[in-house]
């Protein structure tokens, strides 16, 4: 016990002289962000192909973009793309055009947002307990510095941040406009307005035209948040503002301090003006395609298949922020927000966790009552829930003077605890058997067994299961504040010696035979050459041999369309076919009626030359 309480005192003296050398703290905070961002975002970015179906999609349209110098309309495959607004192709094609096109200027934007998030948030946070000691009147850098270390790396290594900051896709960079809007705009209503303090019944410069800063920066985000996937932009952050000030009854006065009019014209002048010339270049196939289906359709009717129960992200949050997710009910429990006069008695910067709850509950219950649903729709709540559960086990990291003093209900903390080691239990169960779990890929052979010859499952299963055993060792100890980081630390070691050997299987026999067959349909095409892709819908070859592709579904849809073509007289008087092996049987070519070029993986590519005076069985003359 000793030697405890030893170690104890050394970690709170180093928390201290961190605390009286500000340069020390500044560096030690920047070297953790960078490592943690490093990890979660960086390490290997790059090295791994585009995945199919959703990332090339972004990566062409920019690509064209880059290639065009056409900033308004975005394209894939010589048609127009309106899924999404412009500013992510904008950020991937500036990428392009600093570090070349390739996979690292795909995904960069993605990881930056990422990273700014979270620098974001341990800023904030910091602020928080630095003014919370300020009123208290004491001294806590223990709490301070380890709660924002904790709160940066719960928000950047969990399964949902990762997969999508690693994705060069929409999803990363909303999130990060719109995160951090919402604690910008905290910023803002707790009391910063350039370096002074703002009481709870002052707004900065009564008269001045425009907001403090924080305001500002909020106002600039969700135009980018608009930019980046549109409507839901602002109407998600406008939510959880206006629920937060009505509960704790200061609309009227924030909305007058934010100056919200001059917002208004920011929001309106940074987003306003592409929308115009893409609606005026476009007319009414924009409008209907982007505003209509993928924004109203999506909320009120099922799109594309996606479909789902009403507990879906129940099961997202579950597992999308593993293994932390099971104190987020403990941690929302802990804010008592139900005692509404409690919280309108605070000082501004004390609502910072019921904000947080605000955001978290918003985004839930908006997407929960969406009719289309996906995994990545809330993504933009795991900061909030990051910070909810950071919250909660500062309590555990006070100076060793107040550690005995725990305001969660220990009770509380001892099921949460055990929940956590049943989970991870299970965790570790599911992949010693996911082989049973996972279903099967037409594009590997044999997925199955080369899974479990990668020995991955095993290492997967005996990792949460040491993990659970440690953990249910500190709650027969009593030693609460150690659990966080047990649960931290093995999802580090899942990403490093899992996750990422796992990703580079899954590109090579998944994703490496397509960009091979790119690179051959790169020297093999003649000018003015067909290119059909048969029975499969892959967008990488599209990225990758920077060619058009015509997709068909069916074999005979490919022969009646061969046939066509060589009615024409075309020159040259030949297609490449590139199709999947069992659909390519069932063309039923004989030998001479094509000529094989590559087969890689599960796809084979050829050329099917016109024949004149062929027999009708291929009748393509």
């Amino acid at each position: 016990m000793s030697m405890k309480l030893s170690v104890l005192h050394n970690v709170d003296q180093w928390f201290n002289k961190i605390a009286k050398n500000p340069a020390l703290g500044r560096t030690v905070s920047i070297l953790w962000l960078i490592l943690i961002g490093w990890i979660a975002f960086g390490w290997n970015l790059g090295n791994i192909g585009l995945i199919d179906e959703t990332e090339p999609l972004f990566a062409e349209a920019s690509r064209q973009m880059f290639v065009t110098g056409d900033w308004i309309t975005p394209f894939f495959n010589g048609d127009t793309r309106f899924d999404k607004p412009a500013l992510i192709y904008w950020c991937q094609a500036i990428a392009y055009a600093i570090i070349g096109v390739n996979e690292w200027a795909v995904r960069l934007p993605s990881a930056i947002a990422a990273f700014a998030l979270i620098c974001l948030a341990f800023y904030t946070i910091q602020w928080y307990f630095a003014k919370q000691d300020e009123l208290e009147q004491v001294s806590r850098p223990n709490r301070r510095y380890k709660t924002s270390f904790i709160a940066a790396a719960l928000m950047a290594l969990n399964p949902e941040t990762i997969i999508w900051a690693r994705t060069g896709v929409s999803d990363m960079l909303l999130t990060g406009c719109m995160a951090s809007a919402l604690l910008c705009f905290f910023l803002g209503y707790a009391g910063r307005a350039g370096g002074e303090t703002i009481t709870n019944a002052q707004s900065p410069m009564p008269h001045a035209l425009f907001p403090n800063k924080w305001y500002l920066a909020f106002y600039v985000l969700i135009a980018g948040a608009i930019l980046t996937k549109g409507p839901v932009g602002i109407v998600l952050p406008a939510l959880i503002v206006a629920a937060f000030l009505l509960y704790v009854g200061r609309f009227r006065e924030v909305l007058a301090e934010m100056r919200l009019l001059v917002g208004m014209l920011i929001i309106l002048g940074l987003s306003v003006p592409w929308y115009a010339l893409v609606i005026w270049r476009n007319g009414w196939n924009y409008i209907n395609s982007f505003f209509g289906y993928h924004n109203l359709e999506r909320f009120t009717e099922v799109v594309n298949g996606h479909s789902a129960p009403w507990y879906f992200y129940f099961l997202v949050v579950l597992l999308g922020f593993a293994p932390y997710s099971v104190y987020l009910p403990l941690s929302i429990v802990r804010l008592k927000f139900w005692q509404r006069s409690h919280w309108r008695s605070l000082e501004r910067f004390q609502q910072f966790g019921l904000f947080a709850w605000f955001w978290f509950a918003t985004v839930f219950g908006f997407f929960t009552i969406a009719v289309t649903k996906l995994p990545s729709y809330v993504l933009p709540l795991m900061p909030a829930a990051a910070i909810l559960v950071a919250l909660l086990w500062s309590d555990f990291f006070q100076d060793t003077e107040a550690r005995q003093t725990i305001p969660v209900s220990p009770s509380f903390l001892r099921v949460s605890g055990w929940v956590n080691v049943v989970f991870l239990s299970v965790l570790a169960t599911a992949l010693f058997n996911i082989t049973h779990i996972l279903g099967t890929d037409p594009a590997i052979s044999n997925f199955h067994e080369q899974i479990q010859r990668t020995g991955l499952p095993i290492i997967a299963g005996v990792m949460w299961l040491v993990c659970a055993v440690l953990v249910a060792g500190l709650l027969l100890s009593r030693q609460w504040n150690q659990i966080i980081s047990i649960n931290f630390i093995g999802f580090v070691a899942f990403l490093i010696f899992v996750l990422t050997p796992a990703s580079f299987f899954i590109d090579r026999e998944r994703q490496l035979p397509l960009r091979e067959l790119s690179a051959v349909i790169l020297e093999a095409k003649q000018p003015n050459e067909e290119l059909i892709m048969l029975g499969f819908k892959k967008p990488s070859v599209v990225f990758y041999s920077h060619i058009h592709v015509n997709y068909l579904r069916f074999p005979r849809e490919a022969i009646q369309h061969i046939k066509n073509q060589a009615a024409k007289g075309l020159k040259p008087a030949s297609v490449l076919l590139l199709a999947e092996q069992k659909k390519f049987l069932e063309m039923d070519l004989q030998p001479d009626d094509y000529k094989n070029l590559s087969t890689k993986g599960a796809y084979n590519l050829v050329r099917v030359p016109f024949k004149k005076n062929k027999s009708e069985k291929m009748d393509i003359s």
